[in-house]
């Protein structure tokens, strides 16, 4: 059987010029053996859901430092709701206030990795939530 590698759409939505973090977050993942897809700088949420829909990934992973997390995410989220999408894993990592991570987690965000989080804990949370996929060899 071939292997099922976790699929992961990393995303810069807006107008957020900063994308070291989540070129970083791209290259630790696919190290640790994931297809990871990444959308670039100032991509709508509507083009993220789209991406996401259109390459069938695991997990959507939105990178934020503008401090716009919360209106952004509550829109990818609404609009996953829209279209009936229920399996994909939705992560935020950025400039994230401690304060917010509730939030966040309200609007139905799987996890929150503000600055500093450690790579290996993504990494870990992913594989452990997708679950199965990685263990496919």
């Amino acid at each position: 059987m071939s292997e099922k590698r976790i699929r992961v759409l990393i995303a810069k939505p807006g107008l957020d010029g900063h994308d070291k973090g989540a070129k970083v977050i791209v290259h630790a993942l696919k190290e640790a053996g994931m297809e990871v897809l990444y959308t670039g700088l100032h991509k709508t949420i509507d083009e993220i859901v789209g991406t996401a829909l259109e390459e069938d990934v695991d997990v959507i992973g939105l990178s934020v430092y503008s401090g716009a997390h919360l209106p952004l995410s509550k829109k990818l989220m609404e609009q996953l709701k829209e279209k009936k999408v229920s399996d994909k894993l939705v992560l935020v990592g950025g400039n994230i206030p401690l304060g917010d991570v509730k939030v966040l987690k309200e609007y139905g965000v799987a996890e929150v990795f503000p600055v500093g989080a450690k790579l290996d804990g993504i990494i870990e949370f992913i594989k452990r939530r997708v679950g199965g996929h990685n263990e496919r060899i």
